[in-house]
């Protein structure tokens, strides 16, 4: 085994994604000192205000000091953030590329199967199938309009004569509807009229002499 000269693995570069997320830990950070320095600051300014002569000279040289830092921590953060956000735009384009690829794959595709499927769906085939279906219901609806129909009725009937025996009907008696013949219906009955006359003179019959 070789301990020395051997050659190094090459390691991957690193990803969009890991130098983003590098970039947006190390603007935390100095956001960090920031806020450390901001509470340094008010602490300065209050011996300010109640300090004089040398002592308060020395309060502002922090002061002052602090506030460099503070300029030069924001100047970082401000470069550390672009650069985040430029890797952020830079992912957003790759993943946008991919997509594209993808859906023009997925088009291309599509558009084989498409090929495929009309070359086995063929329009004179689809137009055969078409007319084979109107002729199939033309006949569906002759059978029915056969079937409709009623047995034993003439196809013609004349609506006036249907309307002259109706008004006929009106001049028939209703004896003779009842069975009874028309020329019987003004007679009385014999034997019963004989029995009226009868009762009407004692209702005894005459008898025979001896």
């Amino acid at each position: 085994k070789k301990f020395f000269g051997g050659k190094k693995e090459k390691q991957p570069p690193p990803s969009l994604t890991d130098a983003s997320n590098s970039a947006n830990a190390r603007s935390d950070a100095i956001m960090e000192k920031i806020k450390k320095i901001d509470i340094e600051l008010v602490r300065y300014k209050e011996q300010i205000k109640k300090s004089r002569g040398p002592a308060q000279q020395r309060a502002k040289q922090k002061a002052l000091q602090l506030l460099k830092q503070k300029r030069m921590y924001e100047s970082q953060s401000d470069a550390a953030q672009q650069q985040a956000f430029n890797l952020d735009q830079v992912s957003f384009a790759q993943e946008s590329i991919k997509d594209t690829v993808a859906t023009v794959e997925a088009m291309k595709q599509g558009a084989k199967d498409m090929k495929k499927q009309m070359k086995v769906m063929k329009i004179d085939k689809i137009e055969d199938v078409r007319d084979d279906m109107e002729d199939l219901l033309d006949m569906t609806r002759e059978v029915q309009d056969v079937m409709s129909q009623s047995f034993g009725v003439p196809d013609y009937v004349d609506e006036d004569d249907l309307e002259a025996e109706l008004s006929a009907l009106d001049d028939i008696d209703e004896s003779e509807l009842m069975g009874e013949p028309s020329y019987l219906s003004g007679l009385e009955d014999p034997m019963k009229e004989g029995g009226e006359k009868d009762g009407e003179k004692g209702g005894v019959l005459p008898q025979a002499a001896v």
